[in-house]
């Protein structure tokens, strides 16, 4: 009988994700030598390589990407039995690991982390930031615990929990201030800037805006909201903001915020986490309490 380890599968995950022992070392906190052992004592093991080692790249071989599709299936069914038993305890506890895209981290998650300490204190909240398709992946590899995106995900592993509506407004420059807010049948016409590809809200922007991401009218893709908002400063185009971040980014800009008088265009802001997950009764809470953070956002933002 083969004796595996989860410190083993975790290891040999770790490498397949870096695809380098030294990266993947430096990912769980050990040697790089201490890793190495044990990837191979899993191959001794195993009785056939698992990666196929160059000078610069670790490649998977046809057994390590079947032993790594199962390896990991293993690492979510042991994530999922650690959860059972914080389920089974008492209010929540321990780390919680939560994701939370870039158009929303900076504008809404000091208020969510403020109000999950203060109704969860011993709670370890460990939040991380990225695109939609990035969390999403981690979510279901068990890496986090839920995910704050724009819905819908449609992701038939994950179940989505609706927080709150959010508009998004048009930003352009000062001199722009008095003239009508334009529909979005004529955006396209004009000099558009927008998130680079990979970010939801980009999405969502040219599906408002009718347009096609290889439109001409784009004259700029930026990798944050903050560049977008400094190049409309500058004068190079006009942007769209979600509502939330219109108070951070266009603080210290002469800028004029204008908002669309009809077809207003939106987005779902909600929650997702895996369905088997044990702790969805506790996520439901914590979406309840989210939902109320938001929204009151929202509305603060909306009487201003």
């Amino acid at each position: 009988m083969i004796n595996f380890t989860i410190k083993q599968f975790r290891y040999f995950d770790a490498l397949a994700r870096a695809g380098h022992f030294g990266q993947a070392a430096e990912a769980c906190a050990i040697s790089q030598p201490a890793l190495s052992v044990q990837i191979k004592e899993l191959e001794a093991m195993l009785g056939a390589p698992l990666v196929e080692r160059t000078a610069r790249k670790v490649r998977l071989t046809t057994l390590g990407e079947e032993f790594l599709e199962r390896a990991r299936k293993v690492l979510n069914d042991v994530e999922e039995m650690s959860e059972l038993a914080r389920s089974s305890v008492g209010p929540l506890k321990g780390a919680l690991r939560i994701g939370v895209i870039p158009t929303v981290a900076p504008y809404l998650l000091p208020d969510i982390i403020k109000t999950l300490s203060a109704q969860f204190p011993d709670l370890e909240l460990a939040p991380r930031e990225s695109i939609t398709n990035s969390l999403i992946r981690d979510l279901l590899e068990a890496r986090l615990d839920f995910v704050v995106a724009a819905l819908p995900i449609s992701e038939p592993a994950l179940r989505e929990f609706a927080l709150f509506d959010e508009d998004f407004v048009l930003v352009r420059s000062q001199r722009d201030a008095g003239n009508p807010v334009p529909s979005p049948e004529r955006l396209p016409e004009m000099k558009l800037l927008l998130l680079e590809e990979g970010h939801c809200f980009r999405d969502q922007a040219l599906s408002f805006c009718d347009m096609r991401p290889s439109d001409p009218s784009l004259v700029m893709e930026g990798s944050s909201l903050s560049t977008l908002v400094q190049m409309v400063d500058a004068g190079l185009g006009l942007t769209l903001l979600p509502e939330m971040a219109v108070p951070l980014e266009t603080q210290n800009a002469g800028l004029s915020v204008a908002r669309f008088e009809r077809n207003k265009p939106q987005r779902i802001i909600g929650m997702v986490w895996r369905k088997t997950s044990p702790l969805s009764e506790q996520f439901m809470e914590i979406g309840a309490l989210i939902r109320q953070v938001g929204q009151a956002k929202i509305e603060q933002l909306q009487t201003r």
